[in-house]
């Protein structure tokens, strides 16, 4: 997302190195201004220094060998993690003090910055060809710019899945997400949709398809045509290309809409973000939904996109309700005022290592976790 800064549209870092003034621009994907203070620095900095002046909010310039960077950011995140979140009297309030811990413990691992040459290459010594990487993050090169290591390597990371996809066995293929679009690391609930008796196979909408994996999913199951619609245009190119790969194309539309697209459909998909709390990046928006806007929007607007005799299958984890932040009570009284009701529901336990790590804070409402496809229909038909 581009913003104005000094009648630039795009933000700029500044900060000076001898007696000269420079700037570059500044790249961030959480939308971040850049640093007001900036120090350069190089190998000969101790770690105890760099994690005091990242705490202070004083931005790290690397000039020295990469590798050696990456060496620091281990060390800063060390004496980042020695500052663990307590727990809280309630399971919300541990939750919300581990966000702060994690955003305050993200701004500090973000103080630390590298150098980026305007075809994308890395000006330090032992630096990694990021070029292809940068190229698919933040789009075509042109001139010489700053982003945190830590950035960086999600951007790194990013690459690599997008090369090397993400095995969907329901699929029998791969999905290859993009930066910024979120993995479908979670097989549960595809595997969830993917074993549901269809009560169609003319047509779906897959409402906020993200990576089109559920888009694709509904076509392996029988459905001749789907409609996919996203509100970023990342995830919209990113789908696209995941269903030429699988050769799904012709019977995919994937569009830019939010929430539903034009007309109705017998059979309406939506897995919505599941814990109703403010996302600190773009891609957290695949996770974290304030107020529950997604989920109260599909809901409020299923019934009247629905075709008679439809269904609206909900994919929705009760994760949120065992952290204290919805309760099945406000659920169930959001899915009788949109004109619905629940003809069944389908469970299924998550996999995801967290289920077993007893280090996390939120442990206790992971272990109780449940995905659920529910299968509503607009009350009249009933």
């Amino acid at each position: 997302m581009a913003i104005l800064y000094r009648g630039l549209p795009y933000p700029v870092i500044e900060w000076t190195e001898g007696d000269k003034c420079c700037s570059a621009r500044w790249y961030s994907e959480n939308v971040a201004l850049p640093p007001k203070r900036v120090q350069v620095v190089d190998d000969r900095l101790p770690a105890d220094i760099a994690y005091r002046l990242a705490c202070e909010g004083t931005a790290l310039l690397w000039r020295g060998d990469f590798q050696n960077a990456r060496h620091l950011l281990k060390a800063i995140t060390r004496r980042a993690d020695r500052k663990s979140a307590k727990p809280g009297t309630t399971m919300s309030e541990t939750f919300h003090l581990y966000r702060q811990a994690q955003s305050r413990k993200a701004r500090v691992l973000g103080m630390l910055l590298i150098p980026l040459s305007a075809d994308y290459s890395i000006p330090l010594r032992r630096a990694p060809d990021v070029r292809q990487a940068c190229l698919e993050a933040y789009g075509p090169k042109g001139e010489e710019s700053v982003v945190s290591l830590r950035g960086l390597q999600g951007v790194i990371g990013a690459h690599e899945w997008h090369k090397k996809g993400v095995k969907i066995p329901t699929l029998g293929g791969l999905i290859h997400p993009w930066y910024g679009v979120y993995a479908p690391i979670r097989s549960e609930y595809i595997d969830l949709v993917a074993c549901v008796p269809l009560p169609t196979k003319v047509l779906a909408f897959d409402i906020g398809t993200g990576t089109g994996v559920l888009a694709a999913v509904l076509i392996r199951h029988g459905v001749a045509r789907v409609v996919a619609t996203d509100i970023s245009l990342r995830a919209i190119a990113c789908a696209r290309e995941n269903l030429t790969r699988l050769g799904l194309r012709s019977q995919v539309d994937v569009v830019y809409a939010n929430l539903f697209p034009e007309g109705r459909a017998p059979l309406i998909v939506c897995n919505p973000p599941w814990i109703p709390a403010r996302p600190s990046s773009p891609i957290e928006y695949a996770i974290f939904d304030p107020g529950s806007s997604m989920l109260r929007g599909f809901l409020a607007g299923a019934a009247d996109h629905l075709e008679p005799g439809g269904e609206a299958w909900l994919i929705l984890s009760d994760l949120a309700e065992h952290l204290g932040l919805r309760s099945r009570e406000e659920l169930d009284s959001w899915i009788e005022a949109a004109g619905l009701m629940v003809i069944d529901r389908l469970n299924v336990r998550p996999r995801h290592p967290k289920v077993k790590d007893i280090s996390d804070p939120l442990h206790a409402a992971r272990a109780k976790e449940v995905t659920s496809l529910w299968r509503l229909v607009a009350r009249s038909e009933k």
